[in-house]
């Protein structure tokens, strides 16, 4: 059996990170940067990112993200990207997926600093492509994980708490997916079976996420930055990532790409219907109660999905949840990791059900 761990060729997690980005950059190339910055923190962080690159005269030129992870995005970017030597994404997920995108095409390093734990993008050899609408549209593999993940915690505190708990929802999915991956014996986006040493991360994901997440929910609402704020974000990147990519990912974000297909889900966060797509894969394994009543205590507590209504769809009709649900079990799609048969009528199913568990636990 060939079992494969795959993990960026770094992780710093550090206050004031953004600070110091020529320095980390300098490291690993010397031609120069090509920056791809989100909109909203080129307006509120422009300065600090580009402070150490003039003042050590390292050449970079930025651009700023047009907003969706797209083939078109990703080739307006990979057209300008000569005679830099590496691309630093700075933002959110879709940024750090173009900028891995970008990088891959162009053969050059990739330097990836989120400016939210939102996700576990900024960690796997992987990029999200969506259509330009916003809908998902396949997934891009790549040959390697970047070369280096930053995490500027005096920024990540300070970004609004909707995106941490975003990330909260993300990372609860990756320890039941891995579960599921692992009984079925599927084989990861790594091209090999899981490890022991991805299970176990996906599995202390978990606990960190019970043990503190609420706790940093409360502090980032206020920008604060504690312990229990470092724990979450480690454990929505660094632990969630390296989870999900050598354990597998099953039926959660399966639906979640699925939901996509809606326009009500449009305006929700990734970890958010990530968050949904775990409740209904719940329902899909049947599982215990007491799992069942900790994902519902716990989502609630943090403020993630529990509800249709909670992710835009309170009227969705059964053909509406029938198109997720084919969606969802696309053969390209990750689905077919569970230890069990899922047709797009189940996943309708679960959907429902989940709403209506909803209401009584």
């Amino acid at each position: 059996m060939r079992k494969i761990l795959c993990a960026p060729g770094s992780y710093i997690q550090q206050n004031d990170a953004l600070a110091n980005l020529a320095d980390l950059y300098s490291t690993m190339g010397s031609a120069g940067a090509y920056l791809i910055v989100d909109s909203f923190i080129d307006r509120h962080y422009h300065d600090r990112i580009v402070s150490s690159f003039d003042e050590t005269g390292v050449d970079y030129h930025l651009e700023v993200f047009g907003g969706e992870c797209s083939m078109n995005e990703i080739n307006r970017h990979a057209a300008h990207v000569a005679p830099f030597d590496a691309v630093i994404a700075i933002g959110g997920g879709k940024t750090l997926d173009t900028a891995k995108a970008v990088a891959h095409l162009t053969k050059t390093a990739v330097m990836v600093c989120p400016t939210a734990a939102s996700s576990d993008a900024p960690c796997s050899r992987l990029s999200v492509v969506y259509k330009d609408d916003g809908s998902f549209d396949h997934y891009l593999p790549l040959p390697k994980n970047p070369d280096m993940v930053i995490m500027d915690t005096s920024v990540i505190a300070k970004a609004p708490v909707r995106f941490l708990v975003s990330g909260l929802g993300d990372a609860y999915a990756t320890y039941f997916e891995a579960a599921a991956c692992y009984r079925s014996n599927a084989i990861t986006m790594t091209g090999g079976h899981a490890t022991n040493a991805a299970i176990t991360l996906a599995r202390l994901c978990h606990d960190l996420l019970i043990a503190d997440g609420p706790k940093a929910v409360a502090a980032v609402r206020k920008g604060i930055c504690t312990a229990a704020v470092e724990n979450v974000i480690e454990a929505n990147t660094l632990l969630s990532g390296l989870g999900f990519e050598s354990s597998g990912l099953a039926a959660a974000h399966a639906i979640h790409n699925g939901l996509t297909t809606l326009p009500g889900t449009h305006r929700y966060l990734h970890g958010e219907k990530v968050a949904y797509g775990t409740l209904a894969q719940f329902v899909l394994e049947n599982r215990p109660e007491k799992d069942v009543r900790e994902a519902y205590t716990f989502f609630r507590a943090v403020g993630l999905p529990t509800s249709l209504s909670d992710i835009g769809i309170a009227d969705a009709s059964d053909d509406d949840l029938l198109k997720v649900g084919e969606l969802a079990c696309d053969k390209a799609d990750t689905m077919g990791n569970m230890p069990c048969e899922v047709t797009p009528a189940d996943v309708a199913g679960a959907l429902r059900a989940a709403n209506e568990i909803g209401s009584i636990m």
